[in-house]
């Protein structure tokens, strides 16, 4: 077992409300200065700039994690993270063909640049990633652990649009095994105010949301976990294992 310094909810310039210093090069080179081992991207409703972060993030020691900030019909946040690069653009394709296409409009929401590994710019999403996709928490949830992934809500101590602020409660249904907080020290006062998290015994994690390079975490989310014989492949799939509650 290892100590692992983390931080699972990362954008980059891709999403339209992510600085556009937040290419995968600069996030990568962020982590590396703030000491952390594992980095998720989670882009709005895309995963198009997964494949160069990949790159990149294993050229320089990070374990890169592929996910998405889905945005669902009930306008809730969830954190989709899979075990390879292959499970996370299949899933982005499909959100792709789930989700409502709206130009976008860059002087009013930001650019949506999709990068190469050079950390150069090679094109940009035409449709507004932001909006609610037509996916409910049960479609993203289903078709995220159908690709051996972990789908869990964002952000639960947050009121712009958290699980707890849109629906009420936390509910009991899909079966989630993980939540995510925006702030650590909320943690006490969501176990109180929501017991299903304690009953349920459910995982939980503190991530940074960053949309700028000054957000990504600098002490990180510590994990332990089984990592020998050593492979990326290994931790990743620890990870994903003890965010399903497996581990």
């Amino acid at each position: 077992m290892s100590r692992y310094l983390c931080d699972l909810h990362v954008h980059s310039c891709l999403s339209p409300c992510g600085d556009e210093d937040m290419t995968p090069g600069n996030i990568v080179g962020m982590a590396l200065l703030n000491g952390l081992q594992i980095v998720a991207l989670t882009d709005h409703n895309s995963t198009k700039n997964c494949p160069a972060f990949f790159k990149i993030a294993k050229a320089h020691g990070i374990i890169p994690i592929a996910g998405m900030e889905l945005t669902t019909s009930e306008d809730v946040h969830a954190v989709c993270l899979f075990r390879d690069l292959e499970s996370a653009m299949d899933f982005g394709a499909y959100v792709d063909d789930h989700r409502f296409k709206i130009k976008n409009e860059a002087e009013i929401f930001g650019r949506q640049l999709i990068m190469n590994e050079d950390d150069e710019i090679c094109g940009e999403e035409e449709y507004l990633l932001i909006n609610a996709s037509y996916l409910s928490l049960e479609d993203a949830y289903r078709e995220v652990t159908a690709r051996g992934g972990v789908c869990y809500p964002a952000h639960i101590d947050r009121s712009s649009s958290g699980i707890i602020s849109m629906l009420g409660d936390f509910p009991p249904e899909p079966h989630f095994t993980a939540f995510e907080l925006n702030d650590i020290a909320s943690l006490s006062d969501c176990l109180e105010k929501h017991p299903i998290l304690t009953n349920r015994g459910l995982v939980h994690v503190a991530s940074s949301d960053a949309h700028y390079l000054t957000d990504i975490s600098e002490q990180g989310f510590a994990v332990e976990l089984e990592d020998a014989p050593y492979s990326s492949a290994k931790v990743t799939n620890a990870l994903i294992d003890y965010l399903l509650g497996k581990g």
